[in-house]
């Protein structure tokens, strides 16, 4: 139940990140089925290659107080779409770095915000 949650608030995050961000593109035929996909290969690679360039990059983390995973946010965003579309053939693009960058903003903006309205398990244990 987690996950199917979880899978949700990234599929709300994106589609608010193709709204408010030019540059960040879904085919029209297939916007629900690409978004759904879109969703789960950035929790995939989130899960996997986010902790090795969080790691490799630690130090401009530190030295930028902690703004230079925005730009690691936006690395794994591009990356997705680069996969989702050229892999898959995912209606699901983005034009270039910037787009990437600003998407990732508003993908880690409105999943905070949508996180806060779901409880964790541990949070019930402890009531």
């Amino acid at each position: 139940m987690k996950i199917a949650i979880r899978w949700i608030i990234n599929v709300v995050a994106l589609i608010a990140a193709v709204l408010l961000i030019p540059g960040i593109y879904v085919e029209e035929s297939s916007a629900w089925v690409a978004v759904g996909v879109m969703a789960i290969i950035l929790g995939l690679v989130n899960t996997f290659i986010r902790p090795i360039l969080q790691f490799l990059s630690c130090g401009c983390i530190v030295a930028t107080l902690g703004l230079f995973l925005f730009v690691v946010n936006g690395l794994t965003l591009w990356l997705s779409a680069y996969i989702a579309y050229n892999w898959f053939d995912i209606g699901f693009r983005i034009d270039g770095f910037w787009p990437a960058l600003w998407g990732g903003i508003v993908i880690s903006v409105v999943s905070f915000i949508l996180s806060m309205f779901v409880s964790d398990d541990n949070e019930l244990g402890q009531r």
